[in-house]
């Protein structure tokens, strides 16, 4: 298992400083992130939240693969999707104007134009929209995030053309392309 004695979070971010630690791979974990959000262990759905909350800040992505890393130990973990989720969102004011600010099923908090993107992947049929995360993660708009932001959408002009998207921090997120 995972010792988690030695994770100590940079007063700055409230992180651990993961992106300094490089300990020599460890393993495989029974630890699945579901693409709903969900972390799973040997099966079980981890239900202390802030167990998931200390998993997350310890997360790692390096050449496609996902590990929980301390200063010590690399373990390889399973994520299906995104290992974010984000499951709110609300306006407020920056410097740059009003701006979209996300947060998370494990209380990270980004906002829009300023630490993070906004982009739609997939195909046309099913197209899932994701925002950037540190370390070259992503995280997963919620269904119900997504359906809100439609309603929020305006004309917009972006180097991809004009349409219909959002403004955030001064910065438009085109959703819809003008046909």
């Amino acid at each position: 298992m995972l010792d988690l004695k030695a994770v100590e979070k940079d007063k700055k971010s409230g992180l651990p400083p993961v992106h300094l630690w490089h300990p020599e791979f460890c393993g495989d974990m029974d630890l699945v992130v579901k693409a709903n959000g969900d972390w799973v262990h040997d099966g079980d759905k981890i239900k202390r939240a802030k167990m998931v909350t200390l998993f997350s800040h310890i997360l790692w992505y390096e050449e496609g693969e996902y590990f929980l890393v301390t200063p010590v130990e690399k373990v390889r973990i399973q994520v299906e999707d995104a290992p974010f989720l984000v499951t709110k969102w609300r306006y407020i004011d920056t410097a740059k104007g009003p701006a979209i600010e996300f947060t998370t099923l494990t209380e990270d908090v980004k906002v829009l134009g300023v630490d993070c993107e906004l982009w739609l992947e997939g195909s046309e049929q099913a197209e899932r929209p994701y925002i950037s995360m540190r370390y070259g993660m992503k995280a997963m708009l919620h269904r119900n995030v997504f359906y809100q932001l439609v309603e929020e959408l305006v004309a917009v002009n972006t180097p991809q053309g004009s349409g219909m998207g959002l403004v955030s921090a001064g910065k438009a997120y085109l959703f819809i392309l003008d046909e």
